[in-house]
């Protein structure tokens, strides 16, 4: 039987516990978690439990239990060269994956995920990170993500600047989120939503119908479901097809996976923002603070007009807002590009082909909980170049100041004036906040 890692997490701290706790009633289950309270001082502590028939699973000793049922409970503090989350994943959790994946009886492992961590950055660890010349994949199934919200605090937090180092979670290394950006990108990667709080509380219908309308846009595949409802054996057994089962989606897939609502519905609505002419670099950055106050995510691929030939990713959340280089547009490439591309890519491509843009082209989907969206539509459109300056040509669009570089941080620092290398899905360069600037 193929071993299933299913990933755990969420800012509620106390409705994780339980879904996980839950999900240990499962004989043939262990949960592994690592806490980065102390992280940074190079400190990780270590909670392996399992649960199953028979023998000790964690270690194969039969210790005189006979086919009982049996749970261990074993904890250590982990000792790093280098405090970062890198280290940890490397060098402890996706080995213990790879030894706890070949133990006989045991048929999942849950990653209980520390509040701080973005699952899919996880995932593409497992994915991707060479542990002894392979990754981590080839020894599990992956079944997919649960993401436990909080009903009464999570769209509050959605919509905050608050820094994610002043809510008194891990204090990683260089860490400028904000707190909206990652409980939304928690809630966004999710294949299963749990509520979490008081959920019977008539005072706390509004805000339960708000939160509902959100996720089912943010993320439309998830269903959104009560720990009462937690199948234990088989939490994610009712997941569609189209699932992604924590495989991270190219930054060229569709931006409404899931054909989201786009109607309003209690002052949620998302919209999507598409032109087939670059923006002015300074005129854009003027209009950014339009994509935060009111605005739970947006995303998308667009286009400066001083560097027609790249694909920039805009992303925010909240308070929260980056910019980084993707790769470049076909048009830029040459025939093989074209072939290496993926299918969705070339056909995406194929149906918006410009005589002279080619594939280029600024799609942006912007979720909204109290900002205007018509006035966000407006406010990007006066970004665009004019007619006057589309006539100008390109040699005079290199020529405009552009506050970006090749990835930009707000407030506004310093920017490279180079491409950096292209990151992974979801684990964008510029992790910072746009404030005044």
């Amino acid at each position: 039987m193929d071993t299933e890692l299913v990933l755990v997490g969420g800012m509620a701290r106390g409705g994780v516990a339980e879904v996980v706790d839950l999900l240990l009633t499962e004989p043939g289950t262990a949960v592994l978690h690592h806490d980065l309270t102390e992280v940074t001082a190079g400190l990780v502590r270590r909670r392996l439990r399992v649960s199953g028939w028979g023998p000790d699973l964690t270690d194969g000793a039969d210790r005189g239990r006979g086919r009982g049922y049996v749970r261990t409970d074993h904890t250590a503090v982990l000792e790093l060269a280098h405090g970062c989350v890198s280290c940890t994943l490397r060098e402890d959790v996706l080995p213990l994956i790879r030894a706890l994946a070949g133990r006989p009886g045991l048929h999942r492992i849950v990653l209980h995920l520390d509040p701080v961590l973005e699952p899919e950055q996880v995932c593409w660890a497992v994915l991707h990170v060479l542990v002894d010349g392979s990754p981590v994949a080839r020894d599990v199934t992956m079944g997919g993500v649960i993401t436990v919200v909080d009903v009464a605090s999570w769209l509050a937090d959605a919509v905050s600047d608050e820094e994610v180092v002043d809510r008194g979670l891990a204090a990683l290394p260089d860490d400028e989120r904000t707190v909206a950006q990652l409980a939304v990108a928690q809630a966004e990667f999710a294949d299963l939503l749990v509520y979490s709080g008081d959920l019977s509380n008539p005072a706390e219908a509004w805000r339960r119908a708000r939160t509902d309308a959100v996720l089912a846009r943010l993320s439309p595949l998830a269903p959104q479901i009560e720990p009462a409802e937690l199948n234990p054996s088989d939490p994610l057994a009712a997941l569609p097809a189209t699932a992604r089962r924590g495989i991270p989606e190219s930054p060229h897939a569709t931006l409404l996976r899931g054909q989201p609502s786009l109607r309003d519905d209690c002052g949620v609505q998302l919209s999507m923002f598409t032109a087939r002419r670059p923006f002015h670099p300074e005129r854009l950055h003027e209009v950014m603070d339009l994509l935060l106050d009111g605005v739970v995510r947006t995303k998308g691929r667009i286009w400066l007009a001083t560097r027609p030939d790249a694909v920039l990713w805009l992303e925010s959340a909240g308070g929260g807002l980056q910019v980084g280089y993707v790769d470049e547009w076909l048009a830029a490439q040459d025939d093989a590009a074209w072939a290496a591309a993926e299918p969705e890519r070339r056909a995406a491509a194929s149906l918006r082909w410009h005589p002279r843009y080619g594939d280029r082209v600024q799609e942006l989907a912007v979720l909204t909980c109290g900002a205007d969206p018509e006035e966000i539509d407006h406010g990007l459109r006066r970004a665009l170049l004019t007619d006057a300056e589309v006539v100008a040509g390109e040699a005079r669009w290199r020529e405009y100041p552009d506050p970006f570089g090749w990835y930009h941080t707000d407030p506004c620092g310093e920017v490279a004036p180079t491409a950096p290398p292209i990151p992974p899905p979801g684990g964008n360069p510029i992790r910072g906040r746009e404030d005044e600037s």
